[in-house]
Formats: C-alpha cells, structure tokens, sequence
C-alpha cells in the first residue's frame, strides 16, 4: 500500500511539471480554437517544449495506474490533490504567476489533508477494487461525459460575446474535469484488468471493456479542451478547479462504480473523510480572479487614454461620461481677467433699437 502513496507522490511532480511545461509552451504558441481540432494538434506537436510537458504528463498518468492497484480510490484521489501545491509552487517560479495569500494559507492546509489521508490507511483493513460491471460503468460515465462537454462548449459561446463579463476559468475547469473524472475511473478499471503472466488475455480482456473506448475519448477530447483553456487562464487557476471537479467526481462515482467501502472505525473514517473535505474546500476557497493591476481602478486616470466625453474604458470600449465644456457658453461674457479662448471671431452683440420721438415724449410732431 505504501507503493501506492509513492506512486502517487511520483504522479504529483510529473504531472504538475507538465502542466507548467504546456503553459509555457502555449504562451509562445498561435491562440488555439476547439472549433479547429485538426489545427490545434498540428500546432502543439510542432512545440518540442509542449512534447516535453505532454511526456511528462503521461509518465504522470503510468504512475496513476500503480496508484490505483494499490490504494482505494478516495484515498488515491485524496493525495493527488496534493499537487496541487507542487503545482503553485512552480507556477509562481516559471510561469510568474504571483501567490497570493490565500494560496499560500492553502498550500499548508493542503499538506494538512495529505497527512489526514495517509493516516487514515491501513493496508490490512482497507477493500481495494479490481474491477467493475461494465453497464454500471457506462451508466456514469456516458452522463458525465455529455455534461462535461456541454459545460465547456458554453462557456465558449459565453467567451465570445460582446459584452461578456471577463471569462474566470471556472466553466472551463469544470468541464475538463468531469472528463478527467471519467479518466481517472477508466484508469482504475485498467489497472485492475492488467495482469503480467498472461499479456494476450489482458489484451482481450481491455478489448471487450469499455475502458479503453472511453479512455480514448477523454484523451482526445480533453487534449483539445484543456490546451485551449489552458492557454486561455492561469495555470494556478484553471488547474485547481479541474483538480476539484475530478476529486469530486471520481470520489463520489467511483465509490458507486467500484463498491469500495470506507473504513469501518470512526477515527479512520473521520481522518480519510476529513482530509478529503479539508482539501476540496482549500480547492473551492482558491480565489478565482486575477488581481487588478495598480492604476486599473473604475476611474479613468490621468493618462489613461480616456478623451473628453469618455469615461473608464472596459473590456475595449470606452463607457460614455461627462462631456467636458473647452469654454464658456455661447452669448455669455467672459470673467473678467480673463482671456479669450481660441476660436473664431464672434460678432457684437446688436444694440437695442432708438425710440421714435412723438409728442407725448416732447418730440417735435410729424
């Protein structure tokens, strides 16, 4: 069991060092579109940094499969989401990406659950499953392969409208992580199905599951969907909410789909549920915006490329405001002390007409 705590560790840095070298490999890269598959892998595999990242990230998901043969699927998911701190760590190394405070108070709390999670383990106690009935499978993993796409296919049509409010990353993240959910549950069913003395039998045996059908769809489909999003937000952002959708699926459908108990006696389960807790609710708390910029405030700044008539430019369109007047009114007498403004010459001002004398006014008669 203790094989499977190291390997998941190990599935943490591969995958966390993935992640970073994909990001920076996507900054350097053409924005990239879902609605082009054939483009965006085109584009990908001309970025030797990329192909390093995505080696990385399937050393990262090997080291899953001996994770899954070895530990029970809530305690395995439970310690990979402990990369998530490896994860900020490197962002904010290589990628620059700043840390705030309340990523930093996380991280501790996230190696916290970590050592809830391995205490709670007990290599003679704990039931670890091989295999699952293939309708009960199907059964999850067809829905939330459908929910997943459809949330990231709106958050796309959300991205590009006019006046949108600026896309968090959010929807993205949860879309991709209901597919690497599927992943992680067709990972766990592989892993129970590869056997060593007999590798035909095995063969045979993948060939009639559904696991490596479903297996190519996430990875297909999630290649295309997390590089976009993924060049689109913050690593330290986008991944924490995939990583907390994944946990939540896998832990909640995996417990149905594999019938893998938790542990019998109250400290042990309080341990195992408390850590799982403990990290999904640091995932949840992670701030989901990017902090403005200093001189970004809601009013326009000297400087700030604002003209007269504009108020504070948002999203690329300068928002109507007070239209400030170059000079005094039309027909209105300058202060005294003043000068005159430019501008062009203004006629005198017409003086009233004379009066027309008549005698009751002792003018001379007509």
């Amino acid at each position: 069991m203790w094989w499977g705590v190291a390997a998941a560790l190990l599935a943490n840095v591969f995958i966390s060092c993935g992640f970073v070298l994909e990001k920076r490999a996507l900054s350097a890269l053409p924005e990239l579109s879902v609605k082009r598959p054939a483009r965006l892998v085109r584009v990908l595999l001309s970025s030797p940094l990329w192909l390093a990242g995505c080696l990385s990230l399937g050393l990262g998901f090997a080291a899953q499969l001996v994770c899954y043969r070895t530990l029970p699927l809530a305690a395995a998911q439970g310690i990979l989401v402990s990369g998530l701190v490896l994860l900020i760590l490197l962002s904010s190394r290589f990628l620059g990406e700043r840390l705030s405070v309340r990523e930093m108070a996380g991280v501790g709390a996230i190696l916290a659950s970590l050592a809830m999670i391995v205490l709670s383990l007990d290599s003679e106690a704990d039931t670890v499953s091989k295999s699952a009935p293939a309708g009960r499978f199907l059964l999850i993993a067809l829905p939330s392969l459908a929910a997943g796409v459809w949330l990231y296919l709106a958050a796309e049509l959300r991205a590009r409208r006019r006046h949108r409010i600026p896309t968090t990353g959010i929807a993205y993240g949860v879309g991709v992580g209901f597919l690497y959910g599927v992943s992680s549950l067709t990972i766990k069913g592989v892993s129970g199905l590869v056997s060593g003395p007999d590798p035909l039998g095995t063969a045979a045996d993948l060939l009639a599951s559904p696991y490596p059908y479903t297996l190519l769809f996430t990875g297909a489909a999630g290649l295309v969907m997390s590089q976009a999003a993924l060049q689109r937000c913050r690593a330290s952002l986008i991944v924490p909410v995939c990583t907390t959708a994944n946990c939540l699926h896998a832990v909640a459908a995996g417990t149905f789909v594999f019938g893998e108990p938790l542990p019998d006696d109250a400290p042990r389960l309080l341990l195992r549920l408390g850590g799982i807790a403990l990290a999904v609710s640091v995932l949840l708390a992670l701030p989901r915006h990017d902090e403005p910029a200093p001189g970004t405030g809601t009013e326009a700044e000297p400087g700030s490329g604002a003209g007269p008539g504009e108020g504070p430019v948002r999203d690329g369109t300068p928002e109507p405001g007070p239209v400030r007047a170059l000079g005094p009114a039309p027909g209105t007498a300058p202060a005294p002390g003043s000068a005159a403004g430019p501008g062009p010459p203004r006629e005198p001002a017409a003086l009233p007409p004379t009066p027309v004398p008549t005698p009751d006014r002792g003018g001379p008669a007509s």
